[in-house]
């Protein structure tokens, strides 16, 4: 039996999203670990901890790198938005995900109750993922 329109659905939404979850930890992990080999290349080269401006050059590129790790996560929520077919295309799909991504919540854009609980799946994902990133940055 199909839910009706004003219902919210559970089970799909929910499996789909610990999938999509489970890929945007994935990638944060690729990035995070990207991100402690560099560090540990540029301290065994013996560049790191010497000049301000290297020091800056590498702290530059570990936050652009995590930069990159979270537009490519909210680039993967957006799709899932754009494949269950919830916006007109991709650009407001994209704006839904970094607006949920952020934990923003604006509200102007909200998504149907067939996939309505996609919104909040998509957030603690980014919670967890950005708060073991900065101890990784110092060199």
């Amino acid at each position: 039996m199909a839910p009706s329109p004003a219902e919210i659905a559970i089970f799909s939404p929910l499996v789909i999203g610990v999938g999509v979850t489970t890929g945007t930890i994935v990638i944060h992990a690729v990035a995070l670990m990207t991100i402690v080999h560099f560090v540990r290349h540029e301290r065994r080269l013996g560049r790191a901890g010497v000049r301000f401006w290297r020091d800056l050059a590498i702290v530059t590129g570990t936050a652009l790198l995590a930069l990159a790790a979270h537009l490519i996560e909210i680039t993967a929520w957006a799709g899932v938005f754009d494949l269950c077919r919830e916006f007109p295309n991709f650009a407001p799909a994209f704006y839904h995900s970094a607006v949920n991504y952020t934990s923003l919540g604006y509200g102007d854009v909200v998504m149907s109750a067939s996939w309505r609980l996609l919104g909040p799946l998509e957030t603690p994902t980014e919670c967890s993922c950005s708060g073991c990133q900065p101890p990784c940055c110092l060199p």
